[in-house]
C-alpha cells in the first residue's frame, strides 16, 4: 500500500520504519527538516511541510494514497487542522491519533472513525507483555481469550507440530509462524525481516527463533509462557 504519514515524531517515526519493513511505501511530512533528514534514505518520501497549510498539499500525491496517518503528536492543534485539510482535500482512510478525550470528540465530529491511542495502546502492550511471560505482542479477542506472538522454545528447533502434538499437548493454536529471512531491496542492499509462513500445517517444521502466532484461552496462553 502507499501510506502517507503526517508527524515524523517518535510515533511516526517508528510506524514509518515499520511500514516500509513490511512492504509498503511510505511517504513521510513533518514540518521540521531534522526529522526528515533522519528518515529520507529509509523510506519512499520524506517531505519538509506545513501540513496545517492547505496550499501546501498541492505537492502531494493525495490521489495516489490509500492511508493518511496523523501521528502528529507535540501539537494537538496542528494534528486536528491537518486532519480537518485532509478530511476536506481526499476521501482516503484517515486514521487520526488522538492525543485527549476531546481531541477525540474532535476527530468523530469530523467523521474520522479511525482513531489510535498509542500511548494507551503501548501501556496495554506492555502490560500483557509482563502478564505473559515470553509474550512478544498480544491483544484480546473477547473475555477470556487472545492471539499472541510468542518465542519458539529451543526444544521445538527442526520439529514439526505433528512431531510436537502441539494441540493437544498446549490446547493451544498455532494460527501462523513469523520466520527470520533475509531479502534484498531495489538498491541490492540487504535486510533482515520477518516473514510470515504459509498457513501451519502438521508438516510445518520450526526453528529456536521463530515466532509464533497462537490463538487460546488466557489461562492456557500463560501456561505455555510459564514453561516456554
Amino acid at each position: 500500500m502507499k501510506i502517507i504519514i503526517f508527524g515524523l515524531g517518535n510515533f511516526g517515526q517508528s510506524l514509518a520504519l515499520s511500514l516500509t519493513e513490511s512492504g509498503n511505501e511510505v511517504i513521510g511530512i513533518d514540518i521540521r527538516m531534522d526529522r526528515v533528514n533522519l528518515l529520507k534514505d529509509k523510506i519512499a518520501y520524506a517531505i519538509q511541510l506545513d501540513s496545517t497549510n492547505e496550499l501546501a498539499y498541492s505537492a502531494i500525491p493525495l490521489k495516489d494514497v490509500d492511508v493518511a496517518i496523523v501521528a502528529i503528536g507535540e501539537d494537538e492543534g496542528a494534528a486536528i487542522i491537518t486532519s480537518a485539510i485532509l478530511k476536506k482535500l481526499t476521501p482516503t482512510k484517515i486514521i487520526g491519533r488522538s492525543l485527549s478525550p476531546i481531541h477525540d470528540n474532535v476527530l468523530q465530529a469530523m467523521g474520522i472513525e479511525n482513531i489510535v491511542h498509542p500511548e494507551k495502546e503501548a501501556a496495554d502492550r506492555l502490560t500483557k507483555k509482563i502478564n505473559l511471560k515470553n509474550a512478544i505482542n498480544s491483544f484480546e479477542v473477547g473475555q477470556d481469550y487472545a492471539i499472541s506472538e510468542i518465542q519458539s522454545k529451543p526444544s521445538f528447533e527442526g520439529k514439526t507440530l505433528g512431531e510436537l502434538n502441539f494441540r493437544d499437548a498446549y490446547n493451544l493454536n498455532i494460527i501462523g509462524v513469523l520466520s527470520a529471512v533475509t531479502e534484498k531491496d531495489l538498491l541490492g542492499h540487504e535486510r533482515s525481516k520477518r516473514k510470515v509462513q504459509n498457513m501451519p500445517n502438521r508438516n510445518t517444521r520450526l526453528k529456536a527463533d521463530d515466532i509464533l502466532i497462537v490463538f487460546g484461552s488466557n489461562d492456557d496462553m500463560a501456561k505455555f509462557c510459564e514453561h516456554n
